[in-house]
C-alpha cells in the first residue's frame, strides 16, 4: 500500500503520527506492505510560500492508493482559502463524491444523551460530497452597497444523486442492521426537506424510491426531514441504520452525531471515490489551542486509518484496529477530550498499536 499522508496544521501532525504508527503495526501483523509519504500542505506552507496545492502535487497524489489527512486550517489564513484550495480541490478533482461517517459510541465513552449506550448509537451517515451548495454556484453583485445581492445555489443533477443513493443502498446491504445481526431489516433513510426545498429534494426523493424499488427491494426505505433528524439523533438514535443526505445537511448533522458519540476526538470520516483515490480524516479541526502539547486525542485519526484499510480490502486489519480502539476507550483512557485522557497522545497511540 502506497499512502500519502498530509499532516496539515495544528494538531494534525500529532494525530497522523499515531495513525501511521498503528498502520505500521497492522501491516506487520497482517502481512501487507506499507509505504507512507508525507506532503507539506496547509496553513503553515501557505504563509511561508503563498502556495496551497499545486496541480503538480495534485497529480502526484493521484498516484497513491489512498490519502490520510490530519487537519487543515490556520488562524492567520483568511477563511475559505485553505478549505477551497486544498480540501475541496482534492475532493472535487478526485471526485470523492461520498463522505462516509460511521457514528459509533464505543464502550467506556460518555455520551451527553441520557440512558443511551453503544447499542443505541450505532449508525452511519452517507453525505453527498461534491455537489449542492459547496460547488459555489452563484455570485455577488453590487458588492459593498446597500443593495448588495448574494446568491449561492443548491444544484444537483440526477447522476450525482443516483450514484450517491446507489452507494448508500449497497452500503446498507453490506453493513446494515440485518447484515450485522442488530435488527430485522437493513434500512436506508433519506434525510431532506421536501416540504420546502421541493425542487432539489423532490429529485432526491423520486430517485430514492425509484432506485430502491427496482434494484434494492431488500433494503427498507424511510424518510426524515433534516430538522426532525436533529431531534431523533438525541431522543431516538437507535432508530437509525444508514442515513443518506445532501452535502450541506450532511455537514451539519454529522457534527451533532459526533457529539453524541463522545466528541470530535472519536469521529472518523472518509471522502470516498469507490473507483479512485479516497481521502480519510478525523472530522475535528486543527485544535490550535492544544498544538504541540501532546494531549490531543488521536483515536479519530486512528479510526480513519482503519476505515482506509477497509476501503483497500484489508478488512481483518481494519476490524483489529477498531477492536483495539474499543479496548482503549473501555479500559485505558479516562476521558476523550484533549488533556482528559489521562495519557499523552503518543501513549494512547501506542496502546492501540500494541493491541492490534
Amino acid at each position: 500500500m502506497n499512502i500519502a499522508v498530509i499532516p496539515g496544521d495544528g494538531t494534525g501532525p500529532e494525530v497522523t503520527r499515531e495513525a501511521v504508527k498503528v498502520l505500521e503495526a497492522a501491516s506487520k501483523k497482517f502481512g501487507f506492505e506499507l509505504k507512507t509519504t508525507e506532503y507539506d500542505l496547509g496553513g503553515e506552507r501557505y504563509l511561508k510560500t503563498g502556495e496551497t496545492l499545486s496541480d503538480e502535487t495534485l497529480e502526484e497524489l493521484r498516484g497513491y492508493d489512498s490519502i490520510l489527512l490530519g487537519a487543515i486550517g490556520h488562524v492567520d489564513v483568511p477563511p475559505g482559502i485553505l478549505e477551497r484550495d486544498v480540501l475541496l480541490k482534492i475532493r472535487f478533482e478526485f471526485d470523492q463524491y461520498i463522505n462516509l461517517r460511521p457514528v459509533r459510541l464505543y464502550p467506556g465513552v460518555e455520551t451527553p444523551i441520557k440512558n443511551k449506550g453503544p447499542e443505541d448509537i450505532h449508525y452511519t451517515v452517507v453525505r453527498e460530497n461534491t455537489g449542492g451548495l459547496y460547488t459555489g454556484t452563484g455570485g455577488i453583485s453590487m458588492k459593498g452597497t446597500a443593495n448588495e445581492v448574494a446568491v449561492q445555489s443548491m444544484v444537483y443533477n440526477r447522476h450525482q444523486v443516483e450514484r450517491c443513493l446507489r452507494f448508500s443502498f449497497e452500503y446498507a446491504q453490506k453493513y446494515g442492521k440485518k447484515a450485522t445481526g442488530r435488527g430485522e431489516h437493513n434500512t436506508l433513510a433519506l434525510v431532506g426537506k421536501t416540504n420546502v426545498l421541493t425542487h432539489v429534494f423532490g429529485l432526491w426523493e423520486r430517485a430514492f424510491h425509484e432506485i430502491g424499488e427496482k434494484d434494492y427491494p431488500d433494503v427498507k426505505r424511510e424518510y426524515y426531514h433534516v430538522d426532525a433528524v436533529c431531534i431523533y439523533m438525541v431522543q431516538n438514535p437507535e432508530w437509525f441504520d444508514v442515513l443518506v443526505t445532501s452535502n450541506m445537511f450532511g455537514d451539519i448533522i454529522t457534527d451533532l452525531a459526533a457529539t453524541t458519540q463522545g466528541g470530535m476526538g472519536l469521529a472518523a470520516g472518509g471522502n470516498v471515490n469507490p473507483d479512485g483515490v479516497s481521502m480519510f480524516e478525523p472530522i475535528g479541526g486543527t485544535a490550535p489551542k492544544f498544538t504541540g502539547m501532546n494531549v490531543i486525542n488521536p483515536l479519530a485519526c486512528i479510526s480513519s486509518a482503519g476505515m482506509m484499510l477497509a476501503s483497500l480490502g484489508e478488512h481483518e486489519a481494519a476490524r483489529a484496529i477498531e477492536a483495539s480502539v474499543m479496548n482503549v476507550t473501555a479500559n485505558k483512557i479516562k476521558g476523550t477530550g484533549a488533556g482528559e485522557m489521562g495519557y499523552t497522545t503518543e501513549e494512547v497511540g501506542s496502546f492501540v498499536a500494541e493491541g492490534v
